[in-house]
């Protein structure tokens, strides 16, 4: 697992978005729950006017393709990822809006004053962070007394252990941030922790989607030597009836009372 926050193969992963365009379009092909993923995390956010607002590792920014529709007016947000590519992709997707900024930010040095933010965003990408206790450090330096941090992540029982299970590859074992380990991590930082759990899971009908998406985690899952064939056999040996059935395990935790 030391691969998945080791700051040279992410940036390697992170260079640009077309691995990631890559796994988020097979969630939002085959995803068993058909609300889109980032609207069931949007819907947590309760953006109220005058709030100002902080997402860390915003990739694409496809999230915020209608901000007009959760962001008020005379709100905030500030869009920022460690990786220059990912900032330009995000640039591009989201609306040219007079109360939307974009830069290029670490979550470990955050380049923003104490009590800066009533909101903090950082969804499914803690568990690449190396020093996580420094940069959530950093979120509760500057998030105010009554703001709060949202961050979306995996579960243990989810697609890397199906895809552990399957194939033997590494990454199902431990994560770095969890559903299972994020609130004990989270604790220190804050005085409330609170988790919500999304029910959905993947069928999917098509081989080669599936093969497109292992192989853009390869930089990390050590499989850049499996000739294509070979993994393809593997997963439509896991298909019943045409549809390779795979669990999800994604969730969120809302934390408050920066310590």
């Amino acid at each position: 697992m030391a691969n998945i926050n080791n700051p040279d193969i992410m940036r390697q992963q992170y260079n640009d978005s077309s691995k990631l365009d890559i796994r988020i379009a097979l969630h939002q092909r085959y995803s068993t729950n058909r609300q889109p993923f980032g609207d069931w995390i949007m819907e947590h956010y309760h953006i109220q006017p005058g709030m100002r607002v902080l997402e860390l590792g915003c990739g694409t920014g496809n999230m915020w393709h209608d901000a007009a529709k959760w962001l008020p007016k005379d709100a905030s947000l500030t869009l920022t990822d460690f990786s220059a590519g990912m900032v330009k992709t995000a640039m591009a997707n989201v609306p040219a809006l007079p109360n939307i900024s974009f830069q290029q930010v670490d979550i470990q040095q955050i380049p923003f004053e104490d009590n800066s933010f009533d909101l903090v965003i950082a969804n499914m990408m803690l568990y690449h962070v190396p020093d996580l206790k420094k940069g959530l450090s950093e979120v509760a330096r500057v998030l105010r007394p009554e703001g709060r941090f949202i961050c979306a992540t995996v579960g243990a029982g989810g697609v890397y252990w199906w895809l552990e299970n399957t194939l033997g590859i590494e990454e199902g074992k431990v994560y770095p941030f969890s559903l299972q380990n994020g609130a004990d991590i989270l604790e220190p930082h804050f005085a409330q922790v609170e988790m919500d759990q999304r029910e959905d899971g993947l069928r999917v009908t098509n081989v080669e989607d599936l093969v497109d998406y292992v192989l853009s985690m390869a930089s990390f899952s050590g499989l850049k030597e499996w000739p294509r064939d070979m993994l393809r056999e593997r997963l439509l040996a896991q298909a019943v009836d045409g549809v390779i059935a795979i669990p999800k395990e994604y969730g969120l935790f809302i934390a408050s009372q920066p310590v």
